[in-house]
């Protein structure tokens, strides 16, 4: 069966899964973890990418990430192939280090934001890490010490965690605390990462319970959320991968958007493809970026060959592109 592309969006909540191939470590000592972190901080700083909970475990990791100004598989592969070329380096070793295909989950935000933030950051608790509660505060490795004021990550958005309990920061962490707490009896929650209809029901009772009363649940594996979430974003998927097969089918492709570029900018299309940092390069740059990227699902890697710049140059370009179409109100068609 065909693997199902993954659902994305700006704006979309990931809860994100990654293990070693095997099962086997992926981080075998602090270092790797160091590492590791900083790879992140600087990924997501650069794709203004938020993170709200994270954890690491020595065969695999989590992070839960709001979508910036990149695609969260655009993250990702920067952060799998950045660690794994270090890693191999590091241990003299070849070959795959991750699982070909990691877990993306796009959840509601209303309903499982704080649900599961409480269970990545129970993680090294329920792998035999730490020894409680206590520990856990003052572990590394683990969003839970940020939130909690230790070991505080410039990339983790503690305050809109806390946000949630309070505006006291005392009170709110206190009561962060108590309702991660309260979450360790849960154990491991199947119906945050399994699969789609039982995930999003809660569990084979609550869909059992259903299916008596005769009630249609929408589902789908990549996403976490009700009937309605569920169908509102399949809608708008669908109706972005009609947009970009109806702007193929009319000759829509990377060349026409240079020609509309040069158009609108009154230059020779030869020059959109120049390198330089002059102004109207810059500017064209940036728009063939962005409507390459937005409306016919090109990646920032085949961009990044095409223009010679690096992964994150182009992602900037993006970024710029947007702001520039919107303040000129420029049409691709």
């Amino acid at each position: 069966m065909p693997r199902q592309a993954r659902i994305d969006a700006p704006g979309a909540l990931h809860h994100l899964i990654v293990r070693g191939i095997e099962r086997r470590k992926i981080f075998r000592d602090d270092l790797d973890r160091y590492s590791f972190l900083g790879r992140i901080g600087s990924i997501l700083e650069q794709t203004q990418t938020a993170c709200f909970a994270w954890a690491l475990i020595p065969n695999h990791f989590h992070l839960l990430l709001r979508t910036g100004n990149a695609p969260v598989a655009t993250v990702m592969r920067r952060l799998l192939t950045g660690h794994a070329i270090y890693y191999n380096r590091r241990y003299k070793r070849h070959g795959h280090l991750f699982q070909n295909r990691y877990k993306s989950i796009l959840c509601q935000e209303d309903a499982y934001f704080l649900e599961l933030i409480r269970y990545i950051h129970l993680n090294p608790l329920r792998a035999g890490l730490v020894r409680d509660m206590d520990h856990l505060g003052k572990y590394p490795f683990s969003g839970h010490s940020g939130v909690m004021g230790k070991h505080e990550q410039a990339w983790q958005d503690r305050k809109a965690v806390l946000a949630y309990f309070g505006k006291r920061l005392y009170s709110a962490r206190n009561k962060y605390k108590a309702f991660v707490s309260e979450g360790i009896e849960q154990g491991k929650r199947s119906d945050l990462i399994g699969g789609g209809l039982i995930r999003s029901t809660g569990g084979w009772a609550a869909l059992r319970d259903m299916r008596k009363a005769k009630i249609r649940i929408k589902s789908d594996e990549r996403i976490l959320g009700d009937s309605d979430f569920v169908e509102q974003i399949l809608s708008k998927a669908n109706e972005e991968l009609d947009r970009k097969y109806a702007l193929r089918s009319k000759g829509v492709d990377l060349d026409f958007i240079a020609e509309k570029v040069a158009d609108l900018l009154e230059m020779p299309v030869g020059d959109v493809w120049l390198e330089g940092k002059y102004k109207h390069l810059v500017t064209a740059r940036s728009m063939i970026c962005f409507w390459a990227v937005r409306d016919l699902g090109m990646s920032t890697i085949s961009l990044a060959r095409r223009f010679n710049l690096s992964d994150v140059a182009i992602g900037k370009s993006v970024k710029r592109g947007a702001e520039i179409i919107k303040e000129k109100g420029f049409k691709l068609l």
